[in-house]
């Protein structure tokens, strides 16, 4: 049994999908049915079909939490005064989210066409990570941090959105077996902005970058 399945305090409904998100992000979602859900919680599977008629629903309903809190993220950082650090803080938080449903990018073209509410959401929640790299880069440029014309911020953000979207896929590909360090990830997408930088932001950027990857906190292994 997993540790947040035996959590007190919680409802049923919520600690199915707590039970639900760690057996997905542990397995696969394909190989976890609802039986193997609700025999992790010790409940019936009478009773997780009582708050979930199916597995579809419980997958939606990470998924719809999972952009919430995408969506929140990133109307925090639509409003923030843009800088190397919060260019930063942006993709530490992008990425800790998307580590938390990591699931959901574990093969996105199969998951899509198995589920037709991600299927219409999801491309909708890259557009809008991407547009919101854009604006953030944006803000770079007209403060005088960053050099770079329209068609240089859209390919800029588009290979930010790419990178963050395909990184768990990546890491999981060549390390199998090891343990996701969200800071490699972070210092990736930087290295894309870093030659579009002016000096200054760009020596401020690879001090950041020292300090960030120094610290080894940063890993999480594939069982949280």
């Amino acid at each position: 049994m997993t540790k947040t399945s035996r959590q007190p305090g919680r409802t049923t409904r919520e600690r199915i999908l707590t039970t639900a998100l760690a057996l997905f992000n542990q397995q696969g979602e394909p190989h976890v049915s609802s039986t193997a859900i609700a025999a992790e919680l010790e409940i019936s599977p009478g009773n997780l079909y009582y708050h979930f008629p199916n597995k579809e629903a419980i997958v939606n309903a990470l998924y719809d939490a999972f952009a919430t809190e995408m969506g929140t993220l990133l109307d925090a950082m639509e409003q923030t005064r843009s800088g190397p650090e919060e260019i930063w803080l942006f993709l530490h938080l992008m990425f800790e989210a998307i580590w938390k449903y990591r699931f959901l990018y574990y093969d996105i073209s199969t998951l899509m066409s198995g589920y037709a509410h991600i299927e219409r959401h999801f491309p909708v929640l890259l557009r809008r990570k991407q547009h919101t790299a854009y604006v953030l880069c944006d803000t770079l440029t007209a403060a005088g941090l960053m050099q770079a014309d329209a068609n240089e911020l859209t390919a800029l953000a588009r290979n930010i959105a790419l990178v963050g979207t395909f990184w768990i896929s990546f890491q999981r590909a060549v390390h199998p077996h090891d343990e996701a360090d969200i800071a490699l990830g972070v210092a990736q997408v930087m290295q894309l902005v870093a030659p579009l930088l002016q000096p200054e932001a760009r020596r401020y950027l690879q001090s950041l970058a020292t300090q960030y990857t120094s610290v080894p906190n940063h890993a999480v292994t594939k069982g949280e």
